[in-house]
């Protein structure tokens, strides 16, 4: 008899678990040991950034009651941004410093030795000499001296990037100026005022192809126009007839190889005055049977001018460049190193730091790090400029400019860890026009030129951006793209080339889309994001960011909530959470085991699908340092309500468990919150926060995941 009860008992377990299947569908932990797909410390792994904010804004940010507000969320090591050279500035970042002219103007460098002053706020110089009308930051402020109207203005290459400092010929690292018509239109003549130093030889081409010539570089080719290459130029003001006939195009560009290496108007004191190339005004359009010009060019010193871009700029620089004015990030402060390491934001722990590149010097660079040296503030890695991708440099000017910074910093400490490129947020390979072995992936020749120059050590870790949706919409769908735009893009890093064991950091990420940031969706992409990223093998992944600025879009009208973790006042202080503070909760409290221990993660999978064989509900299991499993599940079905088994499998023993005994459960989805937008006075009602309950776990047991949420799942598993 006892035998016989033995046997209806597990009758009676194995119908209670076929007649659970038969209405819930199955989460799978791939739990086999040696199958870990991650380990990591959540402190170093789930971090957070700090960004440039409006002058104003700073002491209110960094007042310690609204520190700690921050804190809660749960966050680690803290991604400092630079965002000074997204609108082509120099950096200040100490405002202590000397100028290369004794006339105080020219190159600056930050003092290195700290004082009894601490540094609070620092701030970006406009550059005087940009090429860009806008690039991939500075799409509201700044202009083209290239066409500006001003005829004593003029636009200089940066220095760095000639055989002076890269030991290289210049034709290497031809330097570029492209003028992006609105349309196409018939082109037959250029006119170029040429300053000192002026390019002896140069190439006018034209764009043919498909494919932007600036967005898509790979789907499309420069053809230099019939009588477009100049040899032996002497500079001045010169108008070239560049063909028998007019031809339509929408790009033009002039490359240049040779310089004059004369002075410009700083004088010959300083030798970084008298190398690259110097433009005062471009003028293009067709001459007529009587050679007369006909120009096609708006000159404008705003943004109406026509749209030129550049392959660099010169840092030089003055005091009276100094951009600061309230309520404008891109005239705002970057906060201050000290403010930065001693307000607590740092949590204590070593931060990524950056060094500006594109628009500065490597002395200065150095400089920098030499005064947090000093100051004794800890660094783990050092990011090596910003979005070169985004500012249109090619990946050969960035190598080199690259290890000319490595130099310089590694002189301050051999140890030291740097990366980048920094890419901004992708979801493809990124194109650069086509070299002359027909390569075109930005980071397969980056990778290439250090490792042509045996430097390939140089590069200590590999960094990127993710920001997966363009637009001022995010519609609900979007949700079903993560996590695996993330994984995708860190695939493609590697299948450049990227050398096995480098770390890849996504050391800035958030859903842009305005309303959907803060409203649930934002949650549920944040869950899915960061939990795709460390399922590929990720480093370290960073949130955007910690000091609640948000301004609006002017081109959307519903962009107040996007990018931040509170909603703030007129003042800047903090009001309300938002849905984005609650995921950050769970995914650092609740899901990772909050202690500097390591977890460990194992794949998990669903059967959950729509009819589109959209994946609805995705998992993220790990095995925490206190012998809990947490099992992370994302329900991106809007409308409905999901119940499922969790089965844990060991392929090895083959073997199958589940959760047993308590079960914690934790839950935020749109039962807890609700977002309410009204442009900057949006508000969530109700406001969390997430559910949280005990169920019982068994083999038989199913979990309801409520429609639209998160869900953490931790107990012990037998």
């Amino acid at each position: 008899m006892r035998r016989l009860g033995r046997v209806i008992h597990v009758l009676i377990a194995h119908l209670a678990v076929l007649t659970a299947s038969a209405f819930a569908q199955t989460v799978t932990v791939d739990a086999t040991p040696g199958h870990e797909v991650n380990r990591f410390r959540p402190l170093y792994a789930l971090g957070s950034t700090v960004d440039r904010v409006p002058s104003n804004a700073t002491d209110v940010f960094f007042r310690p009651d609204q520190i700690q507000k921050v804190l809660s969320a749960g966050w680690g090591v803290i991604s400092y941004r630079q965002n000074t050279d997204l609108f082509v500035q120099a950096w200040h970042w100490n405002p202590l410093g000397t100028w290369s002219d004794p006339a105080g103007k020219g190159y600056f460098t930050g003092d290195a030795n700290p004082t009894s002053e601490m540094i609070r706020h620092s701030y970006g110089y406009s550059l005087p000499h940009r090429g860009f009308t806008r690039n991939g930051g500075s799409e509201f402020d700044g202009y083209s001296r290239l066409d500006d109207g001003d005829e004593e203005s003029y636009w200089k290459s940066n220095p760095y990037l000639t055989k002076a400092f890269t030991g290289e010929d210049d034709s290497l690292h031809p330097q570029w100026v492209v003028i992006a018509l609105d349309k196409k239109k018939d082109v037959n003549a250029i006119r170029i005022r040429w300053a000192e130093p002026y390019a002896r030889d140069f190439q006018v081409q034209y764009w043919v192809g498909d494919g932007d010539a600036m967005d898509e570089q790979d789907k499309g080719a420069w053809r230099t126009f019939p009588s477009g290459s100049v040899s032996e130029a002497r500079g001045g003001d010169s108008t070239l007839n560049l063909a028998p006939s007019p031809i339509s195009t929408k790009f033009v560009r002039v490359l240049m190889t040779q310089s004059s290496d004369t002075c410009d108007t700083h004088g010959s004191a300083d030798h970084r005055n008298c190398v690259g190339y110097t433009i005062r005004e471009l003028y293009l359009g067709t001459t007529d049977e009587k050679g007369v010009f006909k120009d096609l060019i708006q000159h404008s010193p705003d943004q109406k001018q026509t749209l030129t871009l550049c392959s660099s700029v010169d840092p030089w620089h003055e005091p009276s460049d100094l951009y600061v004015a309230p309520d404008r990030m891109e005239s705002g402060d970057q906060p201050g190193f000290d403010l930065f390491f001693t307000s607590g934001i740092t949590r204590g722990l070593p931060a990524i730091v950056p060094v500006a590149m594109l628009y500065s010097t490597p002395e200065d660079a150095a400089a920098q790090m030499t005064y947090i040296k000093k100051r004794g503030y800890p660094v783990s890695y050092i990011e090596m400029g910003e979005e070169p991708d985004g500012q249109y440099m090619l990946p050969e000017d960035y190598a080199t400019l690259y290890l000319q910074f490595a130099d310089a910093l590694h002189r301050v400490d051999p140890k030291y860890k740097l990366g980048g490129p920094v890419f901004q947020g992708v979801s493809e390979d990124i194109k650069a026009w086509p070299d002359a072995q027909g390569r075109t992936s930005w980071l397969g020749r980056f990778l290439d030129h250090l490792k042509s120059h045996g430097r390939i050590q140089d590069l200590a870790f590999m960094s990127f951006e993710h920001y997966p949706y363009d637009g001022c919409e995010t519609p609900w769908q979007n949700l079903y793209q993560e996590p695996e735009l993330i994984t995708h893009i860190m695939k493609v890093w590697r299948d450049d080339g990227l050398p096995p064991g480098t770390p890849l950091l996504d050391t800035e990420t958030n859903a842009h889309g305005g309303e959907a940031s803060v409203d649930i969706f934002g949650a549920l992409w944040l869950a899915d994001s960061f939990g795709g990223f460390l399922s590929a093998g990720g480093q370290s992944t960073h949130y955007y960011h910690d000091l609640s600025y948000s301004p609006p879009h002017p081109a959307c009208a519903n962009s107040w909530g996007t990018y931040h973790l509170f909603m703030v006042d007129d003042h800047y202080q903090i009001q309300q959470p938002t849905s984005q503070y609650f995921a950050t909760q769970l995914i650092t409290q609740e899901w990772a085991q909050p202690v500097d221990a390591e977890n460990v993660q194992y794949l998990a999978s669903s059967d959950v699908k729509d009819d589109q064989g959209h994946v609805l509900v995705t998992a993220y299991a790990l095995h925490r340092p206190d012998g809990q499993w947490a099992l992370m599940l994302i329900n991106k079905d809007h409308d409905r309500s999901h119940p499922l088994r969790v089965l844990f499998q060991n392929a090895e023993g083959r073997k199958e468990a589940f959760f047993a005994g308590k079960v914690a459960e934790i839950t935020f989805g749109r039962e807890q919150y609700q977002w309410h937008p009204d442009r900057k006075k949006g508000y969530a009602e109700p406001d969390g926060p997430p559910k949280s309950f005990v169920v019982d776990g068994e083999a038989a047991a199913t979990y309801n995941l409520p429609a639209a949420s998160v869900t953490v799942l931790r107990g012990r598993v037998h």
